[in-house]
């Protein structure tokens, strides 16, 4: 149903987010998801036709000339970060799109269901894992789990959203990650296979192939529908950054979409200034008669 008090747009319920997904499904169309770190961003997102707009705290970073890695820093509190752009400058405009809002399940300094009621109230029609730290991995990665930020406190507040009715879709780089969320109820999975490479401030040898990519896109996806068939499966980051290139993983994998941040918010802002900037750089004065 739309929003009781304006008739249109968020916040959508569990059921009805997964149903304009299904419809799209149905339609053999691809599920586009798009991370935006800025109200005119998520503005043309939405023209462009997305099915979901996710607020991250990275978003911020990105739109600031710095690589996404930033919003697993400490520079900033990343709950507050992504309510303050959902709140001032994405859920204003976003019309008719779902905006799910990235949620830091691991910060000790919250009420996780505290915090998720308030994302609730704010109208964010359901919640993401970022920043996750199911990118993080070595030594650091087992101090957090250890210390109890880890991976599990993330799985842990998907629980609680999908209990609250809340669209849940979350990033996992493992098979086990999957099943764990699955587990939990999670709607939709996102194979996280890295940061995502090209452009200005993207990553370029710490990333996988195309192949590797496939593979463990394919592994994430079998362990979550071991679980729950009816998960939706997306695939993200690494070597995915373009149509053509998502095409590849649409064709090899079961993947039923994508998600973007850097490939869509990011790259668009990067080609078209440049580009239009050295058209306007490249007009001549008239000759003097």
């Amino acid at each position: 149903m739309p929003n009781p008090w304006t008739g249109k747009g968020n916040p959508y319920t569990k059921q009805e987010v997964r149903d304009r997904l299904q419809l799209t499904i149905d339609q053999q169309k691809a599920i586009i998801a798009a991370g935006a770190g800025t109200g005119i961003s998520a503005k043309f997102i939405e023209k462009g036709g997305a099915d979901l707009i996710i607020i991250y705290n990275s978003g911020r970073f990105r739109m600031a000339g710095h690589g996404s890695t930033a919003g697993l820093m400490a520079y900033g509190d990343a709950n507050a970060v992504a309510m303050e752009i959902g709140e001032f400058e994405v859920l204003p405009v976003v019309e008719e799109v779902p905006v799910i809002c990235g949620v830091h399940g691991s910060d000790p300094r919250r009420r996780m269901w505290h915090h998720l009621l308030k994302v609730k109230e704010m109208g964010f029609s359901g919640v993401n894992n970022f920043p996750t730290h199911s990118i993080v991995d070595g030594h650091f990665r087992a101090v957090l789990e250890e210390t109890g930020m880890g991976f599990a406190k993330e799985v842990e507040m998907i629980g609680l959203a999908s209990r609250m009715d809340l669209f849940t879709i979350v990033y996992v780089a493992t098979p086990e990650e999957a099943r764990q969320m699955a587990e939990v109820g999670a709607d939709a999975i996102i194979a996280h296979v890295g940061t995502t490479v090209g452009g200005s401030i993207g990553v370029v040898g710490a990333t996988c192939s195309m192949d590797e990519a496939i593979e463990r896109t394919n592994n994430i996806i079998a362990a979550g529908r071991e679980v729950n068939s009816d998960i939706f499966f997306l695939a993200h980051g690494g070597p995915i950054n373009t149509p053509d290139d998502v095409r590849v993983i649409l064709d090899s994998t079961g993947a039923q979409g994508f998600v973007g941040a850097s490939s869509l918010e990011r790259m668009g802002v990067e080609k078209s200034l440049t580009d239009l900037t050295r058209q306007f750089k490249s007009l001549t004065l008239p000759s003097n008669p």
